[in-house]
């Protein structure tokens, strides 16, 4: 009999091992990420010198904000790459003896003999700040090519991959048979490696259109493995809502779509894909609005010059008001070093940005005829947020309101414009607001 219950208690404790194993990684982004992402910049071709100095601005600039990672975007494993897309006739690849990538030391020269992102990502942490990469997911195509080994077995590459659902857009990599023997190797290995080097977040490109659920069981497997804190972002493109319980329960922050670039446009189609997400904006696991195509951007980048985004002052509002009511995890794409005041007073709004650390219950009141409403509560403060967008793209302001016990509160409040700090007066069972095309305001009611 004591056999037997013992026997209970030991499988008993191992699932439940299991299941903090699997939600531990929460704990890791208890309030949404936020830091600085090289892609809507330098591309697929920065350089150390570049992340340095974007390091160096947001240490001195941002990080008293709550800005803390700075992540080193596409094929920083190319020797070769270009700007305005990829060099995918000739590419040099750097790898090791097992298959994984490396820093091409062109561009990355503290990489040099072996010892990988390991040193700029201590120059990173010296300055209270932390690391992250991005990569694609699977194998690379050239360690298939060679059938080079992977890491701590007798299985090579080319035993573990498929040809088919290989990224449409970049074929630096094949798809991982995630029931093959090896493959929960090979990402063992990977991330191994990355935890060696001080990596704090990684970014994993195509993850979910289609949605790879093998592949993301696998991530998520082997960077609970290491043991180190390594926030997980799926990316991108518009992952698909039937997946949140899987996604939720893998990753820290998923791609609710396609990349996010200066156009508005881009902000209107965030606010519908975003109206399946709410229920699942909870601390630890994060729906991703993309990066912030804001300041200068595309000094190499992939879409248009270099210039200064194009997105108007007003658009800038609206886009910065839904990424943070939305709770959105805020990775600024644009080139620290040349902010400018106007910019670097939307990233660092003490009021907006404690309503983005804070708030709760965040949900849409409604969203028609390019009125929308999104509202949230702290429940430190006693302060409601209310956000009023008018997405129509013709000059004028107009009337948006929303009555107030509609979203919890029954009393008469105070109304604060969150960008200005400017008191805009009371309310009484109904807010009504004038906004501006292609624009948002924000409100404190208390």
């Amino acid at each position: 009999m004591m056999k037997k219950l013992l026997t209970v208690f030991v499988a008993l404790l191992a699932f439940y091992l299991q299941v903090f194993a699997q939600q531990s990684f929460k704990q890791w982004a208890q309030t949404p990420p936020m830091g600085w992402n090289s892609w809507d910049c330098y591309g697929s071709s920065v350089t150390e010198a570049e992340v340095k100095a974007n390091t160096d601005y947001m240490a001195a600039n941002l990080k008293k904000s709550g800005w803390e990672y700075i992540v080193v975007d596409i094929r920083w494993f190319v020797e070769n790459d270009k700007a305005g897309g990829y060099n995918q006739t000739d590419p040099r690849y750097v790898m090791d003896a097992y298959g994984r990538y490396l820093p091409a030391t062109n561009r990355f020269p503290s990489a040099a003999n072996g010892v990988g992102f390991k040193a700029l990502a201590d120059y990173i942490h010296s300055k209270g700040l932390k690391f992250g990469i991005h990569i694609m997911r699977g194998v690379p195509k050239e360690a298939v090519a060679k059938k080079l080994p992977i890491k701590g077995t007798q299985i090579t590459a080319d035993q573990i991959y498929t040809t088919e659902m290989q990224c449409t857009w970049l074929r630096d990599n094949y798809t991982i048979v995630a029931d093959k023997p090896g493959a929960q190797e090979y990402y063992n290995s990977i991330m191994e490696l990355y935890a060696s080097w001080g990596v704090d977040f990684i970014k994993i490109d195509d993850l979910s259109r289609p949605y790879h659920q093998g592949e993301i069981e696998l991530i998520r497997k082997a960077i609970d493995k290491t043991g180190r804190p390594i926030v997980l972002s799926t990316s991108p493109g518009e992952t698909p809502v039937e997946k949140a319980d899987h996604v939720s329960t893998h990753a820290n922050m998923w791609r609710m779509v396609d990349d996010v670039w200066d156009q508005w446009k881009d902000v209107v189609h965030l606010l519908k894909v975003a109206q399946g997400w709410y229920p699942y904006i909870k601390p630890g696991t994060w729906p991703d609005c993309d990066m912030i195509p804001l300041g200068r951007i595309s000094i190499r980048g992939e879409r248009g010059g270099d210039r200064q985004t194009r997105l108007t002052k007003d658009q800038q509002y609206g886009l910065m008001t839904l990424f943070t009511i939305f709770r959105s995890p805020l990775m600024f794409g644009g080139d620290m070093p040349s902010l400018d005041p106007f910019t670097l007073s939307l990233l660092t709004n003490k009021a907006v940005l404690k309503m983005h650390k804070e708030s709760t219950d965040v949900k849409q009141v409604f969203q028609q005829d390019g009125k929308v409403a999104i509202t949230s509560f702290n429940p430190k403060t006693g302060e409601h947020y209310l956000a009023l967008f008018n997405t129509i793209n013709t000059p004028g302001l107009i009337e948006v309101s929303v009555n107030l016990p509609e979203i919890g509160i029954n009393k008469k409040v105070k109304i604060t414009d969150m960008w200005s700090g400017k008191s805009v007066g009371t309310a009484d069972k109904k807010l009504t607001a004038q906004v501006a095309a292609t624009s948002a305001v924000l409100y404190s009611l208390k």
